[in-house]
């Protein structure tokens, strides 16, 4: 609220300014048409009063030893010892400032506080300094003068201006006086330059640095926004002089240490930002401005009040060769690059040495004579806090384009990787696609390939030697149908095993046990069927299945030529990851050396076991046969290859 009725005041000032350009426009024009009507109302600046330093609470007499003293005044050069209160005074006469207005004194600064007295009568206070407090008011004053108390002449103007501190200037500006309504509108902005411009300066400087500060914790490579970051807060901080005013005295010390650990930190960080902008790493140049930022408040701590003018004076004054060392660092910069951007910094860094140097000059009344700045020193505005305002929106204006810069990078460089990837996705689909297809014309392959080697070595070994013997003589009918019979039994073996819409080993295995179960009772010998598989069934590659019904196979057809059998049990269940089969006759059992025909015998059951990874076991008692297989899950469940 504070800072929007001191922009209103602000434009309000304009306005008076221009209300002012008419009101003295029209009266110059009354003044040439209409005489004898009265003196138009007019500002009077006094440059020259009476001086008297003295520590009375009231005005002093006429009768003390009043000195003539220009304005404006400083102890340096009022030729007068001594830091205690001092008193001016001046006569006037109403008339001189026009009559019937409502008259005012306006005064630009007065650090240290005072009195104003009209006529003997106290008017105002402004708070000095005390054992409790120390000020110093940054701000403008305007005094309006009771109209009960002017007279029409001979009028006395009193301000008192509180003591100042040893080595510190008694200073006091040229006066204005005159009708309120003129002096206002100088009055206003003054106060917003002086008042409002450091209350926004400290309010955007501390949010844009706590932004920043958060960016570079977050992304700790990125130096530059670390350090524009604690420009932007040390700013800010030092910018608090302008709006505090009034500090407890046993803390203006330490206020003073502060202020000036915060002036010093921020020409050093703008010094690294430079460096680290133009790309030079320097170890030693970083410390040596380190150590220099350490240097002045570090003495001031030291030797307390005493010292602050040495700092002031000499060490303030160092941190100009700093300036022009980053100036010259970032012309540099500019000369490498040779960018829009980076000439932005070097520009705005040449206005705030320029605006430090004039500032350095104000402050100790460096004497230049010229009119022009008799008259800036007089009102000793100081351009530094808004040149360093520049500087800092130049320096969050590159690392803004930056930021954009490297999110546009960022973001062609997605469209890019997002169009490489589409590419590669569609590159990988089509190979996925021929590889499907290769895949599929192999398994077609091979599946041809292992009913034609099971037709080779199977039914077709065996009609081959059928052949040859019923050529040969060596064959009867009833061999003859055996022989066929035991083809057509190997060809539904191989049907069920192979068939490509059975996935499920259960079916396999009950059509094979359906169809020996037949045979076997033909042959009057007792069956018992043993089957314990899990319902949801087993997986397992056609390969397997058929090497699995093979291996039973041959050993039923053994009990069923060679064992003379009453009887035969087959098992088969899934036990801790492993099949086991198993076949158990009660016959006179046989030995490897039975001859069983071509591609058939105990051996071949060990081959299909060795290829399936299990093992065979075939045991031989006087109560019968015992041949069982265990084979692992893992492995029946893979595709088989090269099974004979």
């Amino acid at each position: 609220m504070i800072l929007v009725l001191q922009v209103v005041r602000f434009l309000r000032a304009f306005r008076a300014v221009t209300r002012m350009v008419r009101l003295l426009a029209c009266g110059s024009v009354a003044a040439c048409l209409l005489s004898g009507v009265g003196a138009v109302a007019q500002v009077r600046q006094i440059d020259r009063l009476l001086m008297l330093v003295a520590d009375d609470t009231t005005p002093p007499s006429a009768d003390r030893p009043w000195v003539s003293t220009a304005l404006p005044v400083n102890s340096s050069s009022d030729g007068l010892d001594g830091h205690g209160a001092a008193w001016y005074r001046v006569a006037f006469d109403r008339t001189s400032i026009g009559a019937g207005t409502t008259c005012a004194v306006y005064l630009p600064y007065l650090y240290d506080g005072g009195q104003v007295w009209l006529n003997g009568e106290f008017v105002r206070a402004i708070p000095e300094s005390s054992d409790a407090l120390r000020v110093r008011w940054e701000r403008p004053h305007l005094i309006v003068l009771p109209a009960n108390l002017l007279r029409l002449a001979g009028n006395v103007l009193d301000i008192r201006v509180a003591g100042v501190p040893a080595a510190t200037p008694r200073r006091l500006p040229r006066i204005d006086l005159g009708p309120e309504v003129q002096l206002m509108p100088r009055y206003d902005a003054r106060l917003f330059l002086a008042r409002t411009m450091p209350q926004i300066t400290v309010l955007v400087c501390l949010l844009a640095s706590g932004c920043v500060l958060f960016i570079w914790w977050r992304r700790r490579g990125e130096v530059l926004y670390g350090l524009f970051g604690l420009a932007a807060a040390l700013w800010g901080s030092r910018t608090l002089t302008f709006v505090i005013e009034v500090v407890p005295a046993d803390r203006w010390l330490l206020w003073r240490i502060a202020y000036l650990a915060a002036t010093g930190g921020f020409i050093v960080v703008m010094a690294l930002f430079a460096l680290r902008f133009a790309g030079i790493r320097r170890v030693w140049a970083e410390r040596g401005l380190l150590s220099y930022w350490a240097a002045g408040p570090l003495w001031l701590a030291l030797h307390g009040q005493a010292g602050e003018a040495v700092v002031n004076r000499y060490w303030t004054a160092g941190l100009i060769p700093v300036g022009l060392f980053i100036i010259i660092i970032s012309l540099r910069s500019v000369w490498r690059q040779r960018t829009m951007a980076a000439a932005v910094i070097p520009l705005a860094l040449v206005i705030a040495v320029i605006a430090g140097v004039v500032d350095y000059l104000v402050s100790w009344d460096v004497g230049i004579d010229t009119p022009l700045w008799s008259l800036w020193a007089s009102q000793r505005i100081f351009l530094l806090h808004h040149a360093a305002n520049l500087l800092l929106l130049a320096m969050g204006g590159v690392l803004t384009a930056r930021f954009i810069h490297t999110l546009s990078a960022l973001e062609d460089l997605n469209h890019t990787l997002e169009s490489r990837v589409a590419d590669r996705e569609r590159h990988l689909a089509d190979n996925f696609s021929r590889l499907s297809a290769l895949q599929r014309q192999h398994a077609a392959s091979q599946e041809r390939q292992l009913i034609m080697r099971e037709i080779h070595d199977g039914l077709g070994s065996r009609l081959f030697t059928s052949l040859l013997r019923v050529e040969r003589g060596d064959i009867d009918r009833s061999q003859v149908a055996e022989t066929l019979r035991d083809c057509i039994a190997d060809m539904r073996l191989a049907l069920d095993a192979l068939a490509p819409d059975n996935d499920d080993f259960r079916t396999a295995i009950g059509n094979f046990l359906f169809r020996w179960q037949a045979q076997l009772e033909e042959a009057h010998i007792r069956t018992a069927w043993t089957i314990d598989l899990p319902d949801s069934g087993i997986e397992l590659s056609s390969q397997a299945s058929l090497q699995l019904l093979r291996v039973a196979q041959e050993a039923l057809t053994n009990v069923l030529k060679h064992s003379r059998a009453g009887k035969v049990r087959i098992g088969l269940q899934q036990t801790d990851g492993m099949l086991e089969l198993e076949v158990v006759d009660d016959g006179n059992g046989c030995d490897d050396a039975t001859p069983m025909g071509a591609g058939r015998g105990i051996g071949n059951m060990r081959a299909r076991a060795a290829q399936l990874g299990g093992e065979l076991a075939v045991h031989h008692g006087h109560e019968g046969t015992r041949v069982s297989l265990r084979v692992p899950m893992k492995t029946v469940g893979q595709p088989q290859r090269n099974i004979p």
